[in-house]
């Protein structure tokens, strides 16, 4: 792994094995990271962010490299399961204090987070904030019925 930056070294030995394995891995297709992005659905960025530790991988990227790769199914699983331990030991980064109370948990430790990125899995956020989008979204769809409802009145009326 010659050409790739150090790793940090406060790692825990989950993430560092697997991003390793998933350096090897990148490695072996023979890819620059802006072919990998082309490639798949992430940005060469984000394959950056994920080759040198900074930030997890979705579980989608990693499969998507792996079929890549030409992994068959057995060794594709196996990279699923060392993915799954590395995001359970990932570090998470301080969440930057929060207005007004912030976000504090039973311990008094300020949640944490991952920047805004949208390559985060749903589950990362926290349910607060899930249900905040949900609402918003949820109103918008209100809205957005209520406009076309009444459009179609609006026509129905001056078409006679």
């Amino acid at each position: 792994m010659s050409g790739w930056q150090a790793l940090p070294d406060d790692l825990p030995p989950e993430v560092r094995h697997f991003v390793e394995q998933l350096r090897q891995l990148k490695d072996r297709t023979g890819l620059s990271l802006v072919a990998l992005g082309a490639r798949t659905a992430y940005s060469k960025s984000s394959w950056h962010r994920y080759l040198n530790a900074t930030q997890p991988p979705p579980h989608q990227a990693v499969a998507a490299l792996c079929r890549i790769a030409g992994l068959d199914t057995t060794d594709a699983e196996r990279f699923g399961v060392r993915w799954e331990l590395a995001v359970q030991a990932w570090p998470r980064p301080a969440a930057p204090a929060r207005a007004a109370g912030g976000a504090e948990g039973r311990t008094g430790e300020t949640e944490e987070r991952y920047e805004d990125d949208p390559t985060l899995p749903w589950w990362e956020e926290p349910p607060a904030e899930r249900a905040n989008g949900m609402n918003r979204l949820l109103l918008a769809a209100a809205l957005l019925l209520v406009l076309v409802l009444l459009l179609g009145v609006a026509g129905a009326v001056a078409s006679g």
